[in-house]
């Protein structure tokens, strides 16, 4: 039996390919930008909610991604097709994290944090400090790369952007959703659940810990490496800060807006939190004060988020209309 959910997606996925002729290219781009945060996010909470482990380095592995596709079209640049940047920015973000994840996944808690934000940290002064080859805080421009033959040298970034790189963006979007939402689903998602609810207990019953561990990281981490690269051709330039540590709060940050006690609520915490913070800019020039504020009042107020706060609201109204029926 096909559950409600499902037509629901299907009409967001439709609202999504008909976009472009609805909203202007300005707001288009947000929007792109937000998805790319998204698929970032998604993997981010398979390590908060599934596995119960918090990140303050993720910042870093979004890095390797948008670097991968920066440095292809700096230094292969017969290379730099879209068919072959996306594999190789996963190629890459999965070197990087099997490393940082066999070295983080040996601690938990605050132990956890600290080791990928230290990581992180070393990645971002690598990305500092080695000019030569990074650009150092100058960062890396990025070209419009070739897409299933079809080259894009001379046209306009707004035009390439909603374009056909917009429907890949989509497709890839979706495709990554629905793998997320099998993962979780799955025997392993099930067993890094119970590993979060009790390690122990998860360990006495067969269940590899570290192993299972270091996987969901891995598997984070592709999310997030995808995520940056298809970032960076969005916004057109990389540069060392998205390395820091200030944008790995940021990842946390959007998935407790979203709510990460719901699937969907990362991806809908990145989309307002991209709007979100564009505005504060605007608005003032203490824009993080504001943001800040919005975290205080969010973590009081709606400790599951958006989504979560409406998942409760939607339970009540059910709960209610229910028992007068009765």
């Amino acid at each position: 039996m096909i559950r409600p959910k499902f037509f629901v997606y299907l009409g967001i996925f439709i609202f999504l390919l008909f976009m472009p002729k609805l909203i202007p290219i300005y707001q288009l781009m947000l929007i792109e930008s937000g998805i790319t945060f998204g698929i970032m996010c998604l993997g981010f909470n398979l390590l908060l909610r599934y596995t119960g482990l918090l990140s303050f380095g993720h910042g870093a592995l979004f890095a390797v991604g948008a670097y991968a596709v920066g440095m292809m079209g700096e230094y292969y640049p017969d290379l730099y097709r879209i068919e072959i940047l996306i594999p190789v920015a996963l190629l890459a973000s999965f070197v990087v994290s099997a490393i940082f994840g066999f070295i983080c996944v040996r601690h938990t808690r605050i132990f956890f944090s600290i080791l990928a934000l230290a990581l992180s940290m070393v990645l971002y002064a690598l990305l500092v400090k080695l000019y030569d080859i990074t650009g150092g805080s100058d960062g890396i421009h990025i070209e419009l790369p070739m897409m299933f033959g079809k080259s894009y040298e001379g046209v306009k970034r707004f035009e390439f952007l909603s374009g056909a790189y917009y429907y890949l963006l989509i497709c890839i979007f979706a495709v990554c959703t629905i793998v997320m939402m099998c993962i979780v689903n799955s025997p392993f998602g099930k067993a890094l659940q119970s590993i979060r609810d009790n390690e122990v207990r998860a360990e006495m019953i067969g269940i590899r810990v570290r192993r299972y561990r270091w996987y969901a990281f891995i598997i984070s981490g592709l999310y997030t490496g995808l995520g940056g690269a298809l970032w960076s051709f969005v916004d057109g330039h990389v540069t060392p800060e998205i390395a820091e540590w200030i944008f790995s709060g940021e990842i946390v940050y959007m998935t407790l807006l979203g709510g990460f006690m719901v699937l969907e609520g990362p991806i809908i915490g990145a989309i307002l939190f991209t709007y979100l913070r564009l505005y504060a800019v605007t608005f003032t020039q203490y824009w993080m004060f504001l943001i800040g504020a919005t975290l205080i009042i969010l973590v009081l107020l709606l400790p599951e988020g958006i989504t979560g706060g409406f998942v409760k609201l939607f339970a009540r109204m059910r709960r209610r209309h229910s028992d007068e029926v009765i």
